[in-house]
């Protein structure tokens, strides 16, 4: 491995993984905070804000922002997640020191100018009425609103038309002032590098950053299993997700449930994918996801059908679930199942993007680097008992939740459609 950490004396951690064979660099500053570290009345803030910062800053307006990121002719973009939020680029090694004063500036010394915010919350209104004309999106939230019913982890990311309506420059710039601080945050770099070189470049801008350490700690949320539809005539899909409790991101059975998942629904050459589209040709997106975050997690199933056959699609889905109970997965499906991450996963890593999010996400969950090695050791040591139980704790008496959204007037199935 060519990782390397540094901790400024603020608090601020630096990764990076040298890959001297390509010639681009992707950084990336993640902050430790996302939606659920919002209180309800603030809910989407992390999400205004993080479109705020390309608006302009002490020293640069939002054109001169977008000629520096045209001019890289790479990828400066951002994103806020339940957990974190990041500011990310990806451009070639020559442009390095551009690209990192810039992020530098937007990150720290946003203006929060009223003109600006009051544009840019015309835009996240479009943004939400967006998700609305997206049916895998809000059904997602539909899901988390009833699962985890009143937890901050249940609220839409990008916040609601009334929450945001209500967030005042005073309140915006506030929360930034209150969240972006050293100790919350997290520099990643994978590419085209030198490690100490770069925590210089990164240091002459962010060793002015002070602040208290702020409160990162998060209450798990509790479930509440049923079923919940949302009527939307416009769709010609009913959209279903069903969903069981499974585990947190750091749990040591991680790699047995991502088996496990890939095995039920996540290739072709799965159970769901081989029974619902294959053998009954009901759906054409059918899969299977594991959605894990600091102190929970669940099992998410999808699929989309005909409304005439949505009650139909649950039960095969339910007739699958129990399936894995009786009949323990074979050792070829595992054997492919452990191929198939071991390569998504190989493929992935030859990507500067994608092994910057790596680090920053092995840092932000686990507090450390785990190996190539490490990870296809743990993959290889899941074996088909394991499985098994794990089918089983996943099956008995676990609360699942189930949501519909689309034409849901000839949809029936209910909390006894799915028992296990």
């Amino acid at each position: 491995m060519t990782i390397r950490k540094t901790v400024l004396s603020n608090g601020l951690t630096i990764l990076t993984e040298a890959m001297p064979h390509i010639k681009s660099v992707s950084l990336g500053v993640w902050l430790k905070k996302g939606s659920r570290h919002e209180r309800e009345s603030d809910n989407g803030i992390s999400h205004f804000i993080e479109h705020l910062v390309f608006k302009g800053t002490k020293t640069r307006t939002a054109q001169d922002i977008a000629l520096v990121i045209d001019k890289l002719g790479g990828q400066v973009d951002a994103f806020t997640g339940k957990e974190y939020t990041c500011f990310y680029f990806r451009a070639l090694d020559e442009h390095l020191s551009v690209a990192i004063d810039l992020v530098t500036d937007i990150v720290i010394s946003p203006r929060f100018d009223v003109a600006d915010i009051e544009k840019e919350r015309k835009v996240i209104f479009e943004e939400i009425r967006m998700v609305e004309d997206t049916p895998d999106e809000l059904l997602y939230d539909l899901f988390s609103q009833s699962y985890w019913k009143g937890h901050p982890l249940s609220r839409p990311i990008q916040g609601t038309i009334a929450s945001v309506k209500k967030m005042t420059p005073a309140r915006l710039e506030g929360h930034f002032r209150k969240s972006y601080v050293p100790s919350q945050m997290v520099i990643a770099a994978a590419g085209s590098l030198e490690h100490d070189s770069l925590v210089k470049m990164i240091r002459k801008g962010f060793d002015k950053l002070q602040g208290p350490p702020a409160n990162g700690k998060v209450s798990p949320p509790r479930f509440f299993p049923g079923v919940i539809k949302r009527e939307k005539k416009n769709l010609e899909q009913l959209h279903v997700c069903m969903g069981m409790r499974s585990f947190p991101t750091s749990s040591k059975d991680r790699y047995a449930l991502f088996v496990l998942n890939t095995i039920l629904g996540g290739n072709m050459s799965s159970r769901l994918w081989q029974r619902v589209r294959e053998r009954e040709g009901l759906a054409y997106s059918v899969f299977s996801a594991v959605n894990s975050f600091l102190d929970c997690g669940f099992l998410m199933i999808y699929a989309a059908t005909n409304p005439a056959e949505g009650d139909r699609v649950v039960a095969l889905i339910v007739e699958e679930l129990r399936k894995l109970r009786k009949e323990p997965p074979t050792r070829s499906e595992i054997a492919v199942a452990k191929e198939n991450l071991k390569g998504s996963l190989m493929l992935s890593l030859e990507s500067s993007s994608s092994r910057m999010m790596n680090l920053a996400r092995q840092e932000i969950y686990f507090g450390r680097q785990f190996s190539m090695t490490d990870i296809m050791k743990s993959l290889e040591g899941v074996r088909p008992a394991h499985l098994q139980e794990m089918a089983d704790e996943l099956l008995d008496d676990n609360p699942t939740a189930l949501a519909a959204l689309g034409r849901t007037a000839r949809f029936r199935s209910d909390r006894r459609s799915l028992r296990f």
